[in-house]
């Protein structure tokens, strides 16, 4: 990011995770603290960390400190992808499980506590949204990264309601898999936020 003090649009749409039609959206209910600098909007770093903490305790997603790895549940209908994200993931020191889809995830969240969800929108039986709120159900301290092939309108505002922590969108690279992940955990991530 160019400046330590103020971000530009696409550095809060890479931050947050959501499109420029979201970002906007946002700043018009006035739930997003934005500056207007002549023709363009800028965001304080400091108020965008605050709006997101205070967003995530609003919606009981304050994630404790804790002096154990964090434990991953990745669900995705396809293998290579669950491969690439437990791999990733393991590598950066959270403890990382999969699942091949909605089914199985439910019993793994029945069965064990995750502290993180990442999961494809678009799977066969239950969808990633729907998996979504059952596991709020079981478990609203969860947080939760959705996958994505592309970002759309409506899944972007559905997730937003979901309360969601991150996107990530298919193809990624593994320094972003990790920036996302520790992000929705609250973790200050040691890799600087890469666009995607």
């Amino acid at each position: 990011m160019s400046d330590d003090t103020f971000l530009t649009t696409d550095e809060v749409m890479d931050y947050l995770q959501i499109n420029l039609r979201t970002v906007y959206r946002l700043i018009k209910a006035g739930r997003l603290p934005a500056v207007r600098v002549g023709r363009q909007w800028r965001f304080e770093r400091t108020a965008i960390e605050a709006w997101l903490e205070a967003h995530r305790r609003a919606n009981g997603l304050a994630i404790p400190v804790r002096d154990r790895p964090a434990r991953a549940l990745i669900v995705d209908d396809e293998q290579s992808v669950r491969d690439v994200l437990v791999a990733t993931l393991s590598s950066a020191g959270y403890t990382a499980a999969s699942a091949p889809d909605g089914t199985r995830a439910l019993d793994m969240l029945a069965a064990e506590a995750y502290d993180l969800l990442i999961a494809d929108v678009w799977m066969p039986g239950i969808d990633g949204l729907s998996l979504v709120r059952a596991a709020r159900r079981q478990s609203s301290t969860i947080a939760v990264v959705i996958i994505t092939g592309a970002s759309s309108e409506t899944v972007a505002i559905e997730a937003i309601n979901l309360s969601v922590n991150g996107y990530l969108i298919k193809p990624f690279r593994p320094d972003r898999i990790v920036a996302v992940a520790d992000r929705a955990l609250g973790v200050t991530s040691t890799i600087s936020p890469a666009t995607s």
